[in-house]
């Protein structure tokens, strides 16, 4: 398995979640890594992204409340999310992705991992 997330589950609006991507070996090392999701009708979209050395960057809805890490050692990337609202809901996906443009993934997609936030 190339891309592996984890960590979705059920969780009440202002909960917080923590998933978890494993990569292979070849998908990770320098390569920038980022979180997208999809939500119900809606086409999968660039949620954050780190790269290599550990720059960050956010859709400006995930600010202040996503945090985007990476272990190097481990070949795995994080999305921490906090202040959670029903409009998180969503499948979230890993991907390694071109380091200049954000929706230009490398990798196959996974099954990704479904995040419900109720109200």
């Amino acid at each position: 398995v190339q891309l592996q997330a984890s960590g979705g589950g059920l969780v009440q609006a202002g909960g917080s979640l923590r998933l978890s991507c494993a990569a292979s070996v070849r998908m990770f090392r320098g390569n920038t890594m980022g979180w997208y999701r999809q939500a119900p009708g809606q086409q999968r979209r660039w949620v954050a992204r780190i790269t290599s050395s550990g720059q960050t960057e956010y859709v400006d809805s995930a600010k202040g409340r996503f945090f985007i890490s990476r272990d190097n050692s481990k070949n795995t990337v994080s999305l921490q999310m906090s202040s959670l609202t029903p409009e998180d809901t969503a499948v979230y996906y890993c991907n390694a992705v071109h380091p200049q443009l954000r929706d230009y993934v490398l990798g196959p997609w996974g099954q990704g991992t479904l995040v419900t936030v109720s109200s």
